[in-house]
This record gives C-alpha cells, structure tokens and sequence, in this order.
C-alpha cells in the first residue's frame, strides 16, 4: 500500500482513521489510489492539455501519477547533480551544457553524443516517462553509475525532501517571465491538438498561476531561496546570464559541479569548444533536432523542432504589446517583492 498517496487522499477529504473495531476495507492497489486521489482534485483545461492542480501545481494529470511516484521512490545521492527548470527557460541548453562539460574527458568534441541524440535522451528527466533509448522508470534512475546527471521541471516541493539534506548540487536556470511566457505560448501550440490557444487566453491563464508546473513565481521563488540557504549546493542562474556571457557561464558551472577546467584545457580551448557545440546556432541545425521527437503518456507529441524556436531574448515584444508586457511587469514585481530576486 502506497502510504504517501493513503496520506495524501486522507489530508485533503479530511477522511480520519476508522477505529481498531471497523470493518476493513478490501485492500486497494497503488494504481487505484492515485485514480481516486486525482479524481478529487481541482482542473482546469489548460493551454494544450488538460491541468491538474496538485499541491499548488498545476501539472497535466498523468503528470501527478509521475510525481507521487518520485515522492516515493527517487533516492536523491549526495553526488547527484540536478538540472531543474521551469519550462521554456533554457532546458535543452542546460543540459547540454552539463553533459558535455561533465563528460568531456570521455568523448571527443569531432564525435560528440550531442552530434546525434537530442540534449533530452543524453539527460534523464526524473518525473518523465524517460525518452532516452533505454525507456524506463524509477528503476532506471537506481541502476545509473553515480555521480548521476538528471534534471526536473518539478518545483522543490514536490521533489522528496532528502534532495534538500543529502548534499546533492542542483543547478537551477529561469528565465525573465515575458520571453518565458512568449516562448510556452508557442511551444504549447506546436503541441496542442486543434485549434491554437489565443496569446490573450493563455496570457490571462499565465497570470494567474495556471500553466504547466506553475505558477511560475512559485517556482523560481522555490529554487531561489534554497539558493540563498544553500549557496554550496544550489547555483541559481538566468537565461540572459548565459547568453549574454556563454563562456563565463560554462566556467561558472563546470567550477559549481566540481569539473573545473584546467589551465591546460582553457589554453587547448577545450572551454570554448563547449560553448560551441552546445550553442544555438549548431544544436538547432543538426539532423537529430530537426527530425524526430517523443510521445508523451499518449496524449501528446513533441518535435525535437519545437525546442530550437529562437533562443533570443526580448523576443516577447514581437508578440506582446506593451501593455500586456507591463502588466506582467507590475506582476512580477508584486511577487517577487523582499525576495531579492529581479528581472
């Protein structure tokens, strides 16, 4: 019997324990309690996909089966690094900025895995189905060789609570809200089955907290304070950082991980090489990103495409208007207020 879903079911119907005397139930399979635990909480129809609000989050439902069963089962180690974003703020960049600089002593930049498989099969995603060729599950994860690279759109608080104690690395990238937001309008549409969802409709659902693993604020609010409490351990960065500064920011990360480069692979060039392979311009343009993609519970399809749209920033005024932009502004600015945290 799942204990944390029973726990979970029982918190939120106010159901109490029935007394040693009562009859007991037929015993009900794991399955069944995640059934019944969704059926119970709150929906709305989000921007491609139908959204579950669970603990705060809005996730698509069969994304709340997933999380119950990291809650239960994904063993964080100490030597554990964790890529963790919230959507559309640089994922795909993130991780294959980690893989290579984690892994360049094992692969040549001339025959690199990043020339073939997409950053998402090189990174296992923990909550996912996972989409690297070996398929899988939580079991998976146990089976990987330490020091394990995983990543996670998952806000902190749905992760399990050791991810916080046992001295694993995390590293965390956002993005500045309006490019984020301009960037999941059009991603969900490339997935989305139908008619697309207006900029105006999913702006509305946006600023209200309503998108997938939103709110948003709550999100980088989550990574930033833990940030602030572990700064050894949690490395909190922003989209533009990187893109404005490529190079420091690959320096900056592979120092955080414990992979410093050496003076002898900075003057090899090894550091920029890194910044090259993983860049924009040649992600975007291999085979293996242009072709393809992945199947997600069956409910929806995702092109490799759609994750190289542009990659630029302030690319929200091509979209928005100014009012729409201020108003995210004025937004932000209220839910960020006495963080520290700016944009």
């Amino acid at each position: 019997m799942n204990f944390l879903i029973v726990s979970i079911i029982m918190e939120q119907s106010g159901t109490e324990e029935s007394s040693e005397n009562s009859q007991q139930p037929a015993p009900i399979s794991s399955e069944s309690y995640s059934d019944n635990l969704i059926a119970t909480l709150p929906t709305s129809e989000g921007w491609s996909t139908r959204l579950t609000l669970f603990k705060n989050c809005w996730l698509r439902a069969y994304m709340v089966k997933n999380c119950l069963l990291v809650q239960d089962n994904f063993k964080p180690r100490s030597d554990d690094i964790i890529l963790a974003t919230h959507p559309k703020c640089g994922t795909t960049w993130l991780k294959a900025l980690a893989f290579a600089i984690t892994n360049r002593s094992r692969y040549a930049f001339a025959d690199h895995p990043l020339l073939k498989k997409n950053p998402h099969k090189v990174v296992t995603i923990i909550e996912a189905k996972f989409i690297s060729e070996h398929g899988g599950d939580l079991d998976y994860i146990e089976s990987l060789p330490s020091p394990r690279l995983l990543a996670t759109h998952l806000p902190l608080s749905l992760l399990p609570p050791t991810v916080s104690t046992v001295g694993c690395k995390i590293v965390y990238l956002c993005r500045e809200p309006k490019d984020a937001f301009t960037s999941m309008w059009h991603f969900e549409n490339r997935i989305r089955k139908g008619d697309p969802i207006s900029l105006e409709k999913a702006f509305t659902m946006f600023c209200e907290g309503c998108s997938s693993f939103g709110p948003f604020w709550d999100h980088y609010l989550q990574y930033w304070k833990e940030s602030l409490a572990r700064p050894q351990e949690v490395l909190f960065l922003k989209y533009e950082e990187i893109k404005c500064d490529p190079l420091m920011a690959v320096m900056k990360i592979a120092s955080f991980l414990g992979f410093p480069f050496t003076k002898e692979e900075e003057s090899a060039g090894v550091d920029k090489e890194v910044v090259r392979l993983c860049s924009f311009k040649v992600l975007s343009n291999l085979d293996t990103n242009k072709t393809g993609g992945v199947e997600r519970a069956g409910m929806i399809f995702i092109e490799h495409s759609s994750l190289f749209r542009k990659g630029e920033v302030g690319d929200w005024a091509n979209n928005m208007s100014n009012e729409m932009g201020e108003k995210l502004d004025i937004l932000v600015e209220e839910k960020f207020k006495g963080s520290g945290l700016k944009f």
